[in-house]
């Protein structure tokens, strides 16, 4: 599991939160996820750390706290949602006629 880290200043660094996160245990690994089009970073990230009661020290701690000069949201990563799925509310797929 992981953790999702929201509201990031758009100039924090790998070695940023790695530093912050340490001091609740030991981090494995960080995803600083970037725009695809203009490679910018996105605002948010995913802290994997060594065990849960690191997580969860790590998420008690940061959630709600002021950072780099923002309040970041810091939570258990939800599992990504399957978005390849038909349909829905998608509009202009479909003709109407069947």
């Amino acid at each position: 599991m992981s953790i999702y880290v929201g509201n990031l200043s758009y100039e924090v660094t790998q070695e940023d939160l790695s530093a912050a996160f340490a001091e609740y245990g030991s981090v494995k690994r960080v995803q600083l996820p970037t725009d695809r089009e203009t490679g910018r970073m996105r605002g948010f990230a995913f802290v994997e750390m060594d065990t849960d009661t690191e997580e969860t020290a790590a998420i008690d701690a940061l959630d709600g706290a002021e950072w780099m000069g923002r309040n970041l949201k810091v939570n258990k990563a939800k599992p990504r949602e399957d978005r390849s799925s038909f349909g829905g509310n998608r509009r202009g797929n479909f003709s109407g006629r069947y």
